[in-house]
């Protein structure tokens, strides 16, 4: 659909005019890539760029590649430019076979656990290194499309061995690049560089690169990281779509007579993307950089069949039912009989009912039942 259209020539030209005017009418269907996007994400701060080495440029400017109308399919397509990604096969070592239940939103029962899902293409899944406790170099080998995250992923060969493995790429990564974790500890090459003495400024200075993964009492205040961890001995669990990032806020230390600081506590204060603060280990995981893909929320698919493509079914309306399908269906007219947003269960569909804290839920409130069982504790006492 997306293939190349070739213009009808004259009739009468000779072979000569025909095979150059056959290669001067090529046109393909990206005709225009736009670049002026109310909520172009801002470039890397000033952190990032001192720790993250070389910066991306035209970060600024949001780039997507559109198409011209030929099909109303491809009318609204806009989708980013990631001309970088590899155009092969993944590693078919790291990979298996997506299949069965897991398709359709069931669970082992075959119960629909999570409507909406089902079909779509066929599928490999990636088994991405979230851990990242192998020491020593890695070299970059390509940055791959995974079917199964919004974030692009990075085949990585460790140049002491020789194996193979995935991790979400950092944004700006390119094959070619060497990176490195430090979860395993501090290398006695790099060790004996600095004297023997642990200089922070020193070991920021040389660990913190972007796609390094370092143990959070190593990061900088104010460093940008994604994939991050939570507890000491597991992966990362925050900042792992694409786009997404954190910023370590504060740690628990003091400073010495010669003016190095030394972390105390055990807690690292991380700022997430929403706004969040959590407190994580000082032995937990995080990955130097911003998370890969970021113009994946400015994406437009262009068509329902795109949709199916990627195992997302359609999703009806309440209010479009019959009474016997939903509560909202049924009645005269655009009406759910002023009943609140509910779920097809009859679970309320707003203010918070599966999210709030269940220590808030009716906090100031006394019902008439709690004031009884109350009183009946009086008498029971008296």
């Amino acid at each position: 659909m997306l293939q190349p259209r070739f213009r009808p020539l004259a009739f009468g030209a000779t072979s000569l005019c025909q095979s150059a005017l056959h290669l001067a009418a090529v046109r393909s269907y990206a005709t225009k890539i736009q670049s002026s996007f109310k909520n172009a994400p801002a470039a890397q701060d000033g952190a990032m760029s001192q720790f993250a080495g070389a910066t991306q440029t035209d970060i600024e400017q949001v780039k997507m590649r559109t198409y011209k109308p030929r099909t109303p399919g491809v009318r609204h397509l806009k989708r980013p430019i990631n001309d970088h990604l590899w155009k092969g096969r993944p590693f078919l070592p790291l990979t298996f076979p997506k299949k069965g239940h897991a398709k359709g939103g069931r669970n082992n029962s075959g119960v629909i656990t999570v409507r909406h899902r089902g079909g779509g293409h066929k599928r490999r899944i990636r088994t991405v290194d979230f851990q990242r406790w192998t020491p020593g170099p890695h070299l970059v080998e390509r940055i791959e499309y995974d079917p199964g995250r919004s974030a692009h992923i990075a085949l990585l060969n460790e140049q002491a061995t020789g194996r193979k493995s995935y991790i979400v790429a950092a944004e700006g990564m390119r094959a070619g690049d060497i990176v490195q974790s430090y979860r395993a500890g501090i290398p006695k090459e790099l060790l004996d560089s600095m004297g023997g003495v642990v200089d922070p400024g020193i070991l920021a200075a040389k660990t913190c690169w972007r796609g390094n993964c370092l143990p959070m009492h190593m990061i900088p205040v104010g460093t940008t990281i994604f994939n991050v961890g939570s507890l000491a001995h597991r992966g990362a669990v925050f900042c792992r779509s694409a786009g997404t990032h954190a910023t370590i806020v504060s740690k628990e230390e003091e400073t010495r007579e010669d003016g190095t600081k030394v972390m105390t506590g055990k807690f690292v204060i991380v700022r997430l993307q929403s706004g969040e603060i959590r407190k994580v280990s000082k032995d937990a995981c995080a990955t130097i950089g911003i998370a890969s893909n970021i113009m994946h929320q400015f994406r437009q698919l262009g068509k329902a069949g795109r949709s199916r493509w990627l195992n997302i079914r359609p999703t009806v309306r309440g209010l479009a039912m019959n009474a016997f399908e939903h509560p909202h269906g049924g009645g005269r007219g655009k009406s759910k009989g002023r009943r609140n947003p509910v779920s097809p269960w009859g679970q309320p569909a707003k203010g918070g009912f599966k999210t709030r804290r269940t220590s808030n839920i009716n906090k100031w409130v006394v019902t008439p039942r709690v004031r009884n069982m109350g009183k009946r504790r009086e008498k029971k006492t008296a």
